[in-house]
């Protein structure tokens, strides 16, 4: 008689559970309330950014060994080095695909909304000071080191920093090395498939903290930035929500007709994953929970064990609508006018800038600074005008990022022919109860 896995047992007990337990509603209940403890309280609010950080953290502790034994097992398992080389490059083009088309949204619709006219900021009192960090940090940032930075000097080093490339590379390596001999590492490729069980496990334990970390991480936002930030350069805020959203319903939507797959079931099977990074600022958290539930709907392990972990490298689909819009929104807002020769020059410089600052904390706003000087024609002090209001924008990158990245993947699945169709059907339609889950997992 075969059992399904603690981990697929309880996403399927989350189906028969009342409605006030489930974990998207819980989030966004601790969001709502959140938020209104920030704007109540500041100080207190600010306070509580410890318990999004504690969440924060608790996920990432995992990240690096979910990602290699994922990978080990699906490559050793496939064993076929054409096969892994098709889905990469096809995976490559996927997401330059993608990021241009959310370049060139978000250029359009900042060309259209114009949301910087009429600030009239003065150049010359702009305080490039506030912005010193990040333009230190971005001086680093070229494509030179950022594919030397993909080979770790040590392979014990890249896992204890969280370095999502390097442990994706050397996984990838390790894998080969085992698929080699399928017979003699039989044992051992089994052994890290059980201890990729037991991550899994871990993930579960943690994602019960999750309404408590998006509760805290929303009260330190509103808590520290305030209301009245929202008010003050809003229209910015709000044409980066807006296109984020149309670029997920029309692009990505689009994408998944193509593949064979409804986007509206997709969104509401990845609601809670979607919600809790909305919630935390940081898409790197649902990253293991993420690759469970592309696993369970019939998406190849390999597949999601390459496509997963480099997307949060070169498929950040938010970052780069953000990126074109707030360099627009600082020459509106500075009265620099910008030809459409200079405007294509900044796409073009932000096809590699949106990939350098990938994995770093404030990736986005050190892409921006990374940015500005390339250009040559902007005042690095006008980053300065969005010190405020990125938090607010973090948030919907982060969200955008992730449901963009699950979205390749499945993508990606369904070109390579690695994907259990009719399953995912199923799944996304809520048809797949515990039996046939356990059959499929047996």
């Amino acid at each position: 008689m075969t059992t399904v896995s603690g981990s697929d047992a309880a996403l399927a007990a989350g189906r028969r559970r009342p409605w006030y337990a489930r974990l998207w509603i819980q989030v966004l209940a601790a969001i709502l309330i959140g938020g209104l403890l920030g704007w109540l309280d500041p100080a207190l609010g600010s306070a509580m950014k410890v318990l999004g950080d504690a969440f924060i953290k608790a996920i990432r502790m995992i990240i690096g060994p979910i990602i290699f034994t994922t990978v080990v097992v699906g490559i050793a398992k496939m064993g076929d080095m054409r096969r892994i080389a098709q889905v990469g490059v096809k995976a490559l083009v996927y997401f330059e695909i993608v990021s241009t088309l959310a370049l060139v949204m978000g250029l359009v619709a900042v060309n259209l909304y114009r949301p910087g006219v009429g600030l009239n900021a003065d150049p010359a009192v702009l305080d490039a000071k506030l912005v010193s960090g990040y333009v230190g940090s971005a001086q680093s940032l070229n494509l030179v080191d950022f594919f030397l930075g993909m080979i770790p000097d040590s392979v014990v080093e890249a896992f204890a920093r969280g370095d999502i490339l390097p442990i994706v590379l050397f996984s990838v390596l390790f894998g080969l090395a085992l698929s080699r001999y399928p017979e003699r590492t039989r044992p051992l490729i089994d052994i890290i498939d059980q201890v990729s069980r037991g991550l899994f496990g871990i993930v579960g334990f943690v994602m019960v903290l999750a309404p408590l970390g998006a509760f805290g991480a929303m009260a330190f936002t509103i808590g520290k930035y305030g209301l009245g930030t929202l008010w003050q350069l809003g229209q910015l805020i709000a044409g980066v929500y807006v296109v984020s959203i149309l670029f997920v319903i029309v692009v990505l939507g689009a994408a998944l007709r193509l593949a064979g797959f409804p986007l509206w079931k997709t969104l509401r099977y990845f609601a809670d994953e979607i919600l809790i990074v909305f919630g935390a600022t940081s898409a790197e958290t649902m990253i293991p929970r993420l690759m469970l539930k592309l696993e369970r709907m019939g998406c190849a392990r390999e597949v999601v064990g390459l496509v997963i972990p480099t997307g949060y490298s070169f498929n950040m689909d938010a970052t780069s609508i953000y990126m074109t819009m707030a360099v627009m929104f600082i020459a509106q807002a500075a009265n620099v006018d910008l030809s459409w020769t200079q405007q294509l020059t900044i796409l073009f410089v932000m096809l590699f800038t949106s990939k350098g600052a990938a994995g770093v904390t404030g990736g986005g706003f050190i892409a921006l600074a990374a940015t500005m000087p390339a250009i040559g024609v902007l005042p690095i002090g006008g980053l300065a005008l969005l010190l405020g209001i990125d938090r607010f924008m973090a948030q919907i990158r982060a969200a955008v990022n992730l449901t963009g990245n699950a979205i390749a993947t499945m993508v990606i699945a369904r070109w390579c022919g690695a994907v259990d169709v009719e399953r995912a059907r199923r799944v996304l339609d809520g048809r797949l109860d515990d039996e046939e889950t356990a059959e499929r997992l047996a």
